[in-house]
Formats: structure tokens, sequence, C-alpha cells
């Protein structure tokens, strides 16, 4: 029985596991940055490789007894390299963040100019915001989105022959359309800068080649491995030829910057588990699955357009879709998620281009197709999502922000009351397991009731 050591060790841990097994069987998990791992690449991750230390690289540690530990680095390494056809990548980075601030400290120094999209715009914390340390140990110039809420190319190129920054940032966390990895090349090519791509979105996609790769553009690769690359919680850092023609000692600063620079000892059943989803991507089957994702996001887009919903950029090239809900209202971000997650559907709120309204409470909602994907849904069931979006949202499409602040804890109060009580949701819900069931999760995991 799965867990059983759990269950008698710590019954209330058990029971909150047991609690999420189901949401997540039962529901439809849609936020683009999420995805369900195979059986294999969840028994690495939990796997007797948590006990050891290792820190240093293989055949260059600071602590004895890592023959084994050396011989799995080196596979996930290797087959990194080989999915993405580069000369060099580090699996060590424990997640995203330190990724990317593992190449800032290897290639900058504090203070120096850095360019990436703005938050609010659709771009990452670690690309230069300025609640990030990223944008206050650097001095970070943004670009942005057209009003079409594609990238300002125009306005990248001007602003980098300008600024001649360090670092220019390609990558994204809620923009649908292709990234411009050659028309970026260009611009930082001009200006002289590190052109850095951060496909932590959408790694999945390139190693299925259902999305341009940027290892001909650019000099270093940044990706987490647990979003459509569908591996554990981890991420790593590649550099290319481009890159290395730039700076043949590139590869080992970024080394001596994760260790001993930022990190301690690597996660060894971490790196295993990214092994395994590496192995796993290189398959044909993996190929058809990056396929369905991005035909699913298509569908789905198409989906929600039809039943009266606003997408920015009218559609997507990936497996990200943006729903602007400004033909509604400001700000309703908030409510529109919780609706949605009242009917077992869980996405997250998101600024739009140009939002009118907060982080906090933005005006649109990010959701993808990777993880209903791995359970075997296509596009006849995303016709069906599609109308169940527009059932909940329109439950919610009258409620506004109030103008007092002090008076938001109580409006919401009052607003989640009200959905725990809305039949239109508790049918929707009803659909929702019955289109689960169908597609079933996890089937070899039990666990005692």
């Amino acid at each position: 029985m799965w867990y059983d050591k759990v269950r008698d060790a710590d019954p209330e841990l058990y029971e909150y596991i047991k609690s999420e097994l189901s949401r997540q069987q039962d529901g439809l998990e849609m936020i683009p940055s999420e995805n369900f791992t195979s059986i294999a690449v969840m028994q690495a991750s939990g796997s007797i490789l948590t006990n050891k230390y290792s820190e240093g690289y293989p055949g260059r540690r600071y602590y004895g007894g890592n023959e084994f530990i050396d011989k799995i680095e080196t596979l996930a390494s290797e087959r990194a390299k080989k999915l993405f056809k580069v000369p060099y990548a580090n699996v060590q980075p424990y997640s995203g963040s330190p990724a990317n601030l593992a190449v800032y400290f290897a290639i900058c120094k504090p203070g120096d100019t850095i360019m990436g999209l703005d938050l609010t715009h659709g771009g990452h914390l670690t690309h230069g915001w300025k609640t990030s340390v990223t944008g206050q140990a650097f001095r970070s110039i943004p670009y942005h989105v057209k009003k079409d809420g594609s990238i300002d190319l125009e306005e990248a190129g001007k602003l980098a022959r300008e600024h001649k920054p360090k670092i220019i940032w390609v990558g994204y966390t809620a923009y649908p359309r292709e990234f411009p990895f050659e028309e970026f090349s260009k611009i930082a090519d001009e200006s002289g800068a590190y052109l850095v791509a951060d496909i932590s979105h959408i790694a999945g996609l390139v190693a299925g080649g259902m999305h341009k790769s940027p290892v001909d553009y650019v000099h270093v690769v940044t990706t987490t491995t647990h979003k459509t690359l569908r591996g554990p919680r981890g991420a790593m850092i590649m550099v290319t030829d481009k890159g290395m023609e730039k700076d043949p000692d590139l590869g080992k600063k970024i080394d001596k910057t994760i260790i001993p620079g930022m990190q301690g000892g690597p996660h060894n059943h971490q790196t295993a588990a990214v092994a395994v989803a590496l192995l796993e991507a290189s398959k044909p089957e993996f190929r058809e699955y990056a396929g369905q994702v991005v035909r699913n996001a298509k569908a789905l887009a198409d989906s929600l357009m039809k039943n009266g919903l606003t997408t920015v950029t009218n559609g997507t090239d990936t497996h990200l879709i943006l729903i602007d809900l400004t033909p509604f209202g400001k700000g309703l971000g908030i409510f529109a998620e919780e609706a949605l997650g009242a009917a077992g559907i869980t996405v997250n709120k998101n600024t739009i281009p140009n939002e009118q309204s907060s982080a906090f409470y933005p005006s649109g909602i990010r959701l993808g197709t990777p993880a209903i994907t791995t359970r075997g849904m296509k596009e006849p069931e995303m016709e069906i999502i599609g109308g169940l979006f527009a059932e909940a949202i329109n439950q919610v499409r009258e409620e506004h922000l109030p103008e007092n602040k002090e008076e938001l804890p109580a409006y919401l109060e009052k607003f989640r009351r009200g959905l725990k009580e809305n039949q239109k949701l508790k049918e929707v819900r009803a659909r929702v397991v019955e289109m689960t069931r169908r597609f079933p999760l996890y089937r070899e995991i039990e666990l005692s009731r």
C-alpha cells in the first residue's frame, strides 16, 4: 500500500496526502506550470538517494561514498545534453529561481544592466522585477508587449542599443505565443549582450518538437523540469555552442556559482528523477504528448472564445492561455479563480498586459493544458471544458472590488460563502468529476479509507 509507513508514523499528515490525491484525481488541474509526473519519476524522487551528501561534481566531491551518485548525475546531465543538443548541462539547481540567479552571478556583477519582459506583461520575477533581488542587485530595464499582446521587438531593440545590457532574458510565464528567439538573437548580438532563454514553461514542447528550440540563437538556457517536461520539481542550466564561443569558460563559471557560490549538497533524489524524466522525454510517445498539449490548447482557446470569453492575442501557440476579463470589469481574476476552484477547475489569477488593477487582484486568469493532456484528454474534452469555464465565470461576472480597501476582507468572505451555495457551480463541479473519472489518474496509488 502506498504511504503505509507515513500513515503509521504520522496519521495527520497521511490524511492531508490522501485529500490532496483526491483533489488531483477529481479535479481539472489547469495551471500551466503544473503537471503530473510518471510513477517512475515519483519513485526516483522518493528514493534512498535523499540520504547522501554530494557537494561538488562527479569526480570532484567534498564527501566520500559518491561513486554511484556520480554515475546518476552524469547520466542526468548527459541525457539533458543529448535531448536539447547542447555541450554543457548543470542539473544541480534546486529550482528555477536559483538557476536564474546562478546565471546572473556567473555573467554579471551587481549593478550591471539587464533586460527582461515586464512582469505585468507576462515576464518572470527573476527577470528583473523590482520586488525580486534580481531587480535590486542589477539595473533592470524591462521591455513590454504591444496592444495586441505580442512582444514589442522594436522597443526591445531600442532599449538594448541605448542601455547595452549584460544579459537579455527571453522567456515568460504568461505569454501565449511562440518565443521570438531568432529576433532577440539579433538584438543581443548587436548590443553585445548575453542572451539567456528561460524555457521553463516550454521545455517539454521544445523537447517534443512543438516549439522552436532556442539552442541555435542563445548563449544560455535555463529551465525548470516540472512543467511541460513532466519531471520533478527541479531545474537545469545549459550552455549552447554559441555560449561557449562567446566565453569558453562559461560552463565552469556556472558550476562555481552553483557550488560553492550558492548551493550546498545537491538533491540527489531530485537529480535521479530528472534523469528519468529526460529519458521519458526522449521517447516517441512524449513527442505525441507534446503535440497533443498544443492541439488541446488551441482547441480550448477556440472553445473559450466561442463561449464569449476573451483571450490575450486571440489564441495560443503553446500550452498556455491567458483570459482577459476586462470586458466584464477590472480586477475580476480573484473572483474567477475562486469560482472555477469551487467547480473543481484549478487555475491562477494573473495580470494581463496594461493591467488596470493590481497583481493581487488582477484582471485575468492563466490556464494551460499540460496536466489534463497527461490524463489523456483531447480536443472533444477541450470543447466541453471551454463551456464549463464560461458557465463558472458567468456566475461572477457582475462582481466588483470595493472602492474602499478596508471593505475588501468582509466582501471576499461573503463572496466565498456564496460560492459554497451556488447551485450552478455545484452542477459544473459534478460534470467535472464525471469527466475526470473517465480519465483516471494514478490508479496505482491506493490509500486506505
